[in-house]
């Protein structure tokens, strides 16, 4: 699988961890940086991660900050991209499943490197399931985004 990882300057040292260990396990990593310690803004890097998916360069994507709030709003501000704040297995698995999302965000600062791992295995190993969740996916690409309608009030 291609999968983009991206990370600012709090993360760079779990982003070498993980796209090392994710080529090692044969997939193809899109490193889109940082690749040093100095300060750099989460917002860039989690453009380039959503633009790489709406590009078709990777098919999944891992992004990477301090906490993984910042990169995740950022990434989630491209209409492409669903990414997910995950922190241990059930919830990375559980965005694939329900949320059909493309990326998740995890926190250095928050994050082991072996839970980090188990993340992006159950996020790897998922498929979206589709039926029930489909037309709330639907939802989350609408343009704008629209009021609930009385139809999705409806008992």
């Amino acid at each position: 699988m291609r999968i983009a990882i991206a990370a600012d300057h709090a993360a760079v040292a779990l982003k070498s961890v993980l796209a090392a260990w994710l080529a090692e396990t044969g997939h193809e990593v899109i490193d889109l940086g940082t690749h040093g310690d100095g300060r750099v803004d989460y917002p860039d890097y989690g453009y380039a991660l959503a633009q790489a998916i709406a590009e078709g360069r990777a098919e999944r994507a891992v992004a990477l900050c301090g906490s993984g709030i910042g990169i995740s709003i950022a990434a989630n501000r491209h209409p492409a991209c669903r990414c997910a704040l995950v922190s241990e297995p059930l919830s990375a698995t559980l965005a694939r499943q329900h949320n059909d999302a493309n990326a998740i965000a995890m926190g250095a600062r928050l994050t082991g490197e072996d839970m980090a791992k188990a993340c992006v295995t159950a996020f790897l190993a998922a498929d979206f399931e589709g039926g029930r969740h489909q037309h709330r996916v639907e939802k989350l690409g609408a343009a704008p985004f629209a009021a609930p309608s009385a139809q999705d009030h409806a008992a």
